[in-house]
């Protein structure tokens, strides 16, 4: 049993070496001469499993450590009679915390309050429902638009945190008319009734509620880059977060230049979101061979980059105070200055790039490979001093361990 592994998944290697034979490779670089010979295939978002790679091949297993399965040519693959599996839910909690931190950041630098505002959240499933529940915390009044779900006779979201709560769904045009806040969470469909290729397009925008935030940490497609650049020029749009780009890697830069804060597609990119990523496929190779799985990661786990912060917040704010909380955590700036930087003039991508590839796509992709570990917020303790009980009340909500002013556990 042989199985070809995505590099950037992390430690694919010791999971599916319970299963015989393991070749990990750089994903984007995948050939169809790298898989002819292998049984399963165990891939990331940069690697495209459709007749090019797969033709020819005894592939007969694709499982994808992503929520998303545009990369995956799904009715092919069905009409070969190759299974394929995707990894539903495991960044979910990773996308909304990078979502708590670009709002938080943008709110810092702006002297904005948070609380009161309305976020509209487009997609509101294993991602967007996390995105609700840290909104809710953070006093956001929460318009939800899943027109499937609501189509399915669904009602609202319930909220996860808030046994009994319940989000009303709403249509699009509520969020247009009503939002301050716009983020997608949306898979990428390109054709149907839920179409999300340029969901947000110029008609969305001329519909906005004027001095929007527009995030996009979903799929790149999903923002009309043209439309946009003309709500920024309107003032339609005040600022946008974009985690996710139209033709990524090779993303428009004077899309990046008008950017608030732009990453390089890692919003779902914290250690668990990914190794829960490798263990969901692993565990769905196994039921495919008819095996039961006998790997799990808890002994690889390391140590918590940030175990403990501790904070004096007398004299700050609320939201200030979690700003400076959660920078500790995640510095999203920093991935920030990082993309501009491979943008810029001058800049030398690695040796390796092939010849024909930009070089402002080349160090997107090697970002994205070389990406940080990032842990959760639930590794680490926060001891904060001068805190009053909304303040702690909402940290717990946001699912950071919690310590008693004296740095005990309470």
């Amino acid at each position: 049993m042989k199985t070809v592994c995505c590099a950037n998944m992390p430690y694919v290697a010791e999971a599916f070496e319970t299963l015989g034979e393991t070749v990990v490779k750089d994903g984007r670089a995948l050939v169809a001469a790298d898989v002819r010979d292998a049984d399963l295939l165990a891939i990331r978002s940069t690697t495209r499993a459709n007749r090019a790679l797969l033709d020819g091949s005894r592939v007969r297993f694709v499982g994808t450590a992503t929520i998303g399965t545009d990369h995956l040519d799904i009715p092919w693959l069905e009409e070969q009679g190759i299974c394929w599996r995707y990894a539903p839910g495991c960044n979910a909690n990773s996308v909304s915390e990078y979502v708590t931190v670009a709002l938080l950041c943008l709110a810092n630098r702006d002297g904005l309050t948070l609380r009161g505002k309305t976020i509209g959240i487009v997609g509101v499933g294993n991602v967007g429902g996390r995105v609700v529940d840290k909104a809710r915390a953070l006093g956001l009044r929460v318009l939800a638009n899943d027109p499937p779900r609501q189509r399915a006779g669904e009602a609202g979201h319930a909220s996860l945190t808030e046994p009994g709560e319940t989000v009303p769904f709403v249509g699009l045009d509520a969020i247009r008319r009503e939002a301050d806040i716009v983020t997608f969470h949306v898979p990428l469909i390109r054709e149907g009734p839920d179409r999300t290729v340029h969901l947000a397009d110029a008609a969305f925008f001329a519909g906005l509620k004027p001095g929007a935030i527009l995030v996009n940490s979903a799929r790149g497609p999903v923002v009309d880059s043209e439309a946009l650049l003309a709500a920024l020029d309107s003032g339609l749009v005040r600022h946008c977060v974009l985690d996710t780009w139209e033709g990524e890697p090779a993303y428009r830069r004077d899309v990046l230049a008008r950017a608030a804060m732009a990453t390089p597609h890692i919003a779902g990119h914290s250690f668990e979101g990914k190794v829960m990523g490798t263990a969901m496929v692993y565990r769905e190779a196994c039921r495919f061979l008819g095996r039961e799985p006998d790997w799990t990661p808890d002994a690889l786990l390391p140590a918590p980059t940030v175990p403990r912060v501790e904070l004096d917040v007398d004299g700050r704010s609320d939201e200030q105070a979690l700003w400076e909380l959660t920078r500790a955590v995640y510095d999203i700036e920093a991935d920030d200055r990082a993309l501009r930087a491979t943008a810029a003039p001058g800049f030398a991508p690695p040796a390796e790039t092939p010849p024909d590839k930009p070089a402002h796509a080349a160090g997107f992709d090697c970002l994205r490979k070389n990406y940080p570990i990032r842990r959760e917020f639930r590794f680490t303790q926060a001891v904060l001093r001068h805190a009053g009980p909304a303040l702690r009340e909402t940290v717990r909500r946001l699912g950071f361990a919690m310590a008693d002013q004296d740095g005990a556990e309470p």
